[in-house]
């Protein structure tokens, strides 16, 4: 039970940028549970406590840095990793969400805590209504929140804690930017926040939990221009006369001047412009107050206020010489004028010189808040900021009412690419302040309600912005990709438990939480008719609001039981399903299959997934359980020959289910002849309007390209007889199953192709197409044939299609561009571009002209399906290489209006593709010919040709920046896959000086990523350099990427078997005999090591771990003192994978013992004295004399042979011994040895003085 509980908490903050540190006063209120309350613990990390008081009474705090007791110490080897885990998991409780308490101050004696009355408390949290543990819906309906019960609880008086505090320097919670040397970025500071604990009480103390909710006073002091803050010296202090005022100020405006100043006052060199630029705090809450310091003119105080109920790892500011954009502006007028005052402000905030890309970014911002403050409840706040930052590790960290985001989410007016991906995120921020901030979940295996109701939130808006079919299509991809990924994986309730340990899992978590409520939304809408997941998303904040949700936290137990089984079970269903015509009964019989074992396929181990596997293993965590069956309805929608849909929904209960579904139409089906003549007599003119009345006709899509013309130039195919005659016996056209998309499931139906044809052309729904489309890619791929070519190039040159649908049959052309075709599919592609982007009757292409959107995604579509075409040697052929050298040589930009670097970086990939000779199998096919015929020389000629072409490019990338540096990314991804495909030889360095400081991040990624991929990091060396780039690393955004490259790199090393030299091969006369020298015992371990993690981390051990040089490397990056905790524990994951923990013994430095030196004083005393002189060898245990044997005299021959054999040896200075670590639990402290000094010779004692004494018991 907790003691007390945080009322509020005021924090004045003061930021220095010169030393990159903080001071602050905090003022924390409480409310005791207690009487009995004698210690208050806090959170704090990295601080120095200068003052504590309560109730102004001061107290002693009794405070540890933990990061002091985490590092490794001077004695420590990599292999005491599993020591330095335990300690850190004790001192920073990373596991859980919530962190250690580190703070404590004891209750001064002045201070009791008095008794104030009664107060009326929540007894228990209520979500949905009285029966949200049951069922939350009844009749389809949500139920409204009742009145909560309450309790009498007593209170007590509130006390107030002040705390003043001081962080040096920062590990976790802010970050510095543009203020290190080389760094030529404006200097500006953030917060990076987490939805985990530990980062609040880095930069201030506080109760860092998540329950912790309250109102919060903020004051942040800083410079108030650019040049006040990184001028090295402090400007001197102002007073009410003129005459000491600062130079460059005057009394009538209080402004400074640049006039007169020194570039050498400064750490960073700016102009004058820029050091008179205004700094300003961006911060979590509305703005109260901004004053300038009256005793300090280049110095301010920002204030504002948090009126709602935010817990500290939501508090956030940002402090720069940032530009303010009214995001409002582009607020609907009618909307604008609608809202009136009511309307939320949102702001945005940039470094200067980017304002127009903030524009351009944030344009739909304003539409978002008001369309989801409609639907889900009014903001939560009352104004909402967007500021962008540099080197900030995610997209976006949400805080209250403020998103800090990236800049690499900046997109200029003339780009289009990464727009819309862009969009969503921004949007996905702005829903975080409803679900996320506003309610939170209540535990960790709670976080699938909040990132999936982030994503829900987002998608339902981006259904308004860019249409149902887009949304459709996103989410149909999105369930396909679950079902090829959810094997063996944990559960959605599970996921929460490690998500902040394993990047991977949410990742996974944000591609399924939203694909859950989806089709919950689906089953509720179509019980009630009107309420969905939105109406119980909206009911939750109204009741958060209202303080009916107990501490705003949401848990798995209140929310809707109906989706359970896709929470607490893995997997996707499979279905079987079978159909048959009974003309008898004129029924349709189905037979659905449920089987989720022929679905699960054990996950291949690969460097992609390697760190996500490890992860797992280490945690002992595996997938859940996988659901025998999974239930509920499933709409069948069966189109008959009338052109009439007829929908059913079938009830999933078992196993196997078998339905009849009735036949309800007169009509035959339509013939393909039927259709092809009208639309050959109405090209003529013909009227066929009175010939067979009784066939029905049908709205086609795909019609283009009917003429006979048209048909002869494109070398179009028709259907066979056989198919015709079939088609004319069949009584519907196609059957949907799982129409309304209710399940996230693999359906394997047995209909025939042209009934799935009629799908493609005749159902508007895209979810209808797309399965279509995959059936024909499936039959594409195992069945080449002509007549597929003809659909696909129709659906193609159909504006009428969604543009997803066009892409995906540009995809199975390729797959028809086959030798054995006469490369049809290549021939359909290349007339289909020349007709869309080539002048008339020339290959010669336009200018390019990217103002129709579609008609851009198809132009890129074209080019990356031409480069999958292949012939029988696993060649691109001639021309299709040609085709990319052209395009890149006769591009046109001059009257495009929108940038072409992406359509150049994709002509530039599909041309290093191109060069790349693959077999059918998609693995590199060689050619050991010798023969250096014409062809062959051609064709080397031609590939140095193409890669100059690509290095031409990325020069000009140098001169000339493109788009995040698109072009030399581009470069350098063509050139790996070239060494890939050992094209062209592996050369390293040139990866390797594109990953040093100073190049951009994005180039350094590529770099990085490029070492892990070929390989390179499978040497030591390479290892060594990128663990210390990671430690030394200042951008988080580069810590992690690097991060991400080094597992890729351990994957390809663990899974890739060691070059060894090459045995002699035994000759015998002409013949060369080659004998496989492996063992049964190798090929086993081989297969080992890259099907399972013990094996693939025992070879890593063998490879990498016994480098030396690497394990300096890894122990010199753990005592890095920049680095955060989390930074340490991968490093303490890197160790563990690496290194063995040593087996309870530990390497410790103690002191030898010395002599002592007696002298005898008189009167009775005598002195011991410590000497110089160290003993080496154990002395003998003393025995008291008997009676039988007297003890021996001082000056006896046994103690003088003694004494000359320790004046004899030299002692060593120190001695290095083993001791069992279940001894030696704390470790014992380190001494540093001691220099031997030279033995002195005992004096012998006058000869006038005897000391006779006498040991052992009194008689």
């Amino acid at each position: 039970m907790e003691e007390f509980t945080v009322l509020a908490q005021k924090l004045e903050l003061d930021v220095d940028f010169v030393t990159r540190s903080l001071k602050g006063k905090t003022v924390i209120t409480i409310q005791p549970k207690t009487q009995d309350l004698n210690t208050i613990r806090l959170n704090a990390r990295q601080c120095i406590i200068k003052k504590a008081q309560i109730e102004g009474f001061p107290v002693s705090p009794k405070y540890s840095d933990p990061y002091t007791r985490i590092q490794m110490r001077p004695s420590w080897t990599v292999h005491q990793h599993q020591i330095a885990r335990e300690r850190l998991e004790d001192e920073l409780k990373l596991a859980p969400l919530e962190p250690e308490d580190a703070l404590e101050l004891a209750m001064p004696r002045g201070v009791k805590i008095k008794q104030a009355g009664q107060t009326l408390v929540p007894r228990q949290p209520l979500i949905l209504g009285p029966d949200a543990q049951t069922n939350g819906v009844v009749n389809g309906d949500v139920l409204d929140s009742a009145v909560p019960r309450i309790e009498m609880v007593g209170s007590y008086v509130n006390l107030d804690i002040t705390l003043e505090f001081e962080v040096p320097s920062f590990r976790d919670g802010l970050h510095f930017v543009g203020l290190l040397d080389g760094d030529d970025r404006y200097p500006h500071v953030y917060t990076h926040n987490s939805s985990l604990a530990g980062t609040a009480c880095s930069i201030f103390p506080c109760v860092d939990k998540a329950s912790s909710r309250h109102e919060w006073d903020i004051s942040i002091r800083c410079p108030r221009t650019l040049g006040d803050a990184v001028r090295k010296t402090p400007a001197p202090s102002a007073v009410a006369s003129a005459s000491n005022l600062p130079n460059g100020v005057t009394q009538s405006n209080g402004d400074h001047s640049m006039t007169g100043t020194d570039q050498s006052e400064y750490i960073i060199s700016l102009t004058r412009e820029e050091l008179a630029t205004e700094m300003l705090v961006v911060c979590s809450g509305d703005l109260t107050d901004d004053i300038t310091d009256p005793n300090d003119p280049t110095h301010k105080t920002v204030s504002f206020r948090v009126n709602n109920l935010v817990a500290p790892r939501h508090i956030g500011f940002a402090i720069g010489p940032f530009e303010h954009v009214n995001l409002s502006e582009f607020r609907e007028s009618d909307q604008d004028e609608k809202l009136g005052t009511n309307a939320t402000r949102v702001h945005g905030f940039c470094l200067p010189g980017r304002a127009e890309e903030i524009r351009n970014t944030c344009m739909p911002l304003a539409a978002a808040l008001d369309f989801i403050g409609i639907h889900y409840g009014v903001y939560p706040f009352a104004n909402h900021k967007v500021c962008f930052v540099d080197d900030l590790a995610p997209n976006i960290a949400d805080t209250a009412s403020l998103s800090i985001c990236s800049t690499r989410l900046l997109v200029p007016e003339n780009i289009l690419d990464p727009l819309d991906d862009v969009t969503r995120e921004l949007i996905r921020g702005l829903a975080a302040q409803w679900i996320g901030i506003s309610v939170i979940p209540r535990e960790g295996e709670d976080e699938w309600i909040a990132i999936g109701g982030q994503h829900f939130i987002a998608d339902h808006f981006g259904q308004e912005l860019w249409g149902k079919n887009e949304q459709r299509f996103r989410n149909k991809m999105a369930a396909d990709k679950i079902v090829d990924t959810d094997m063996n994986r944990p559960s959605l309730h599970e996921l929460g438990k490690h998500v902040s340990q394993i990047p991977a899992w949410r990742d996974f978590m944000k591609l399924k939480a939203p694909l859950v409520l989806h089709i919950l939304h689906q089953r509720l809408v179509k019980a009630s008719g009107r309420n969905g997941v939105n109406r119980i998303y909206a009911r939750l904040f109204q009741n958060a609001k209202t303080e009916a949700l107990l501490d705003g936290a949401i848990s798995t137990q209140n929310f809707l039981k109906i989706c359970e089984k896709w929470v607490y079970g893995s997997g996707c269903p499979l279905f079987y399903i079978t159909q048959r015509f009974n003309k008898k009964k004129l029924v349709v019989e189905l037979t659905i299959r449920q089987s989720q074992k022929d679905s699960i396929v054990e996950q291949k181990l690969e460097p992609g997934n390697f760190h996500r596997r490890v992860k797992e293993d280490q945690l002992d965590v595996g997938g859940s359980e996988t659901q025998p069956i999974f239930t509920g309805p499933m709409t069948i929608r069966i189109h008959e020959a009338d052109g009439t849909p007829y929908e059913h929904i079938v009830e999933i209960k078992d196993q196997v289910t078998k339905v009849e579904i009735p036949y309800n139409t007169k009509y035959k089906r339509l013939k393909r002849s039927r259709r092809q003549k009208e639309r050959a007599a109405a090209a003529t003119g013909i009227d066929t309007a009175g010939d067979n009345q009784d066939d029905v006709l049908l709205y086609c899509l795909g019609d283009t390209l009917q003429s006979e013309e048209e048909v002869k130039d494109w070398r179009l195919t028709d259907w066979s007889k056989e198919d015709e005659e079939k088609m004319a016996q069949e009584s519907y056209e196609w059957i949907r199953v799982d129409k309304d998309f209710e399940w996230i499931a693999k359906v394997m139906f047995n209909q025939p192709h042209y009934m799935y044809v009629s799908q493609l052309q005749q159902d508007n729904d895209v979810v209808a197409q797309v399965e279509a489309m995959q059936y024909l890619y499936f039959q594409a791929q195992n069945h080449p044939h002509p007549l597929i070519s003809a659909i696909c190039v129709r659906t193609l040159m159909d504006r009428r299609y969604f543009h997803g649908i066009r892409v995906m049959a540009a995809d199975i052309l390729a797959m028809n561009g086959r030798e054995e075709l006469d490369y049809i599919g290549l021939y359909h592609l290349e007339k289909a571009y020349q007709e869309f982007f080539c002048l008339n009757d020339s290959l010669m292409t336009r200018s390019n002209d990217f103002s129709d959107r579609v008609s851009y995604l198809i132009q890129c579509a074209i080019p990356r399906a031409m480069a999958r075409v292949r012939d029988n040697n696993g060649k691109v052929p001639m021309r299709v290489k040609q085709f990319f050298v052209d395009k890149l040589k006769f591009n046109d930009n001059s009257n495009n209006e929108y940038s072409d670097c992406y359509y150049l970086s994709i002509l530039m990939s599909c041309l290093g593709e191109s060069l790349i000779t693959k077999s059918q199998s998609g693995a590199p096919r060689y050619d050991f010919s010798f023969e250096e015929d014409e062809a062959a020389i051609a064709e080397a000629e031609f590939q140095r040709k193409a890669i100059n072409e690509i290095e031409r490019y990325r020069r000009i990338d140098e001169w000339i920046p493109s788009y995040q540096n698109i072009h030399s990314v581009t470069s350098m991804d063509c050139m790996q896959l070239l060494m890939q495909s050992k094209t062209i030889p592996r050369k390293g360095v040139d990866f390797m000086q594109s990953t040093r400081s100073g190049n951009a991040d994005s180039i350094r990624v590529k770099a990085f990523d490029g070492l892990a991929q070929l390989g390179f990091m499978a040497n030591p060396t390479v290892m060594k350099y990128i663990v210390q780039s990671f430690a030394f690393e200042t951008s988080p955004y580069m810590r992690k990427q690097i991060w991400t490259a080094l597992w890729l790199g351990l994957g390809h090393a663990s899974l890739t078997k060691p070059q060894t030299q090459a045995s002699i091969p035994e000759q015998n006369g002409g013949l060369i005999v080659e004998q496989d020298q492996s063992t049964t015992e190798q090929r086993q371990a081989e297969l080992k090591r890259k099907e399972t993690v013990p094996g693939a981390l025992g070879a890593l051990k063998i490879e990498l771990g016994q480098d030396e040089g690497l394990a300096d490397a890894t122990l010199q990056a753990l005592r890095s003192p920049s680095i955060g905790a989390e930074d340490f524990v991968e490093l303490l994951d890197l160790c563990d994978v690496l290194y063995d923990p040593s087996e309870g013994k530990l390497v410790v430095t103690l002191q030898y013992p010395r002599y002592w030196r007696v002298e005898h004083l008189g009167g009775g005393k005598v002195r011991f004295s410590k000497t110089e002189k160290i003993r080496t060898t154990k002395m003998k245990p003393y025995a008291p004399p008997t009676k039988s044997q007297p003890a021996k005299r001082q000056g006896s021959p046994e103690l003088k042979r003694r004494a000359t054999e320790d004046h004899v040896k030299q002692p060593h200075p120190t001695i290095r011994i083993t001791q069992k670590q279940k001894e030696a639990s704390p470790a014992p402290a380190v001494v540093p040895p001691q220099p031997v000094q030279p033995v002195q010779p005992v004096q012998p004692p006058a000869p006038s003085v005897k000391l006779k004494l006498k040991l052992g018991k009194k008689e």
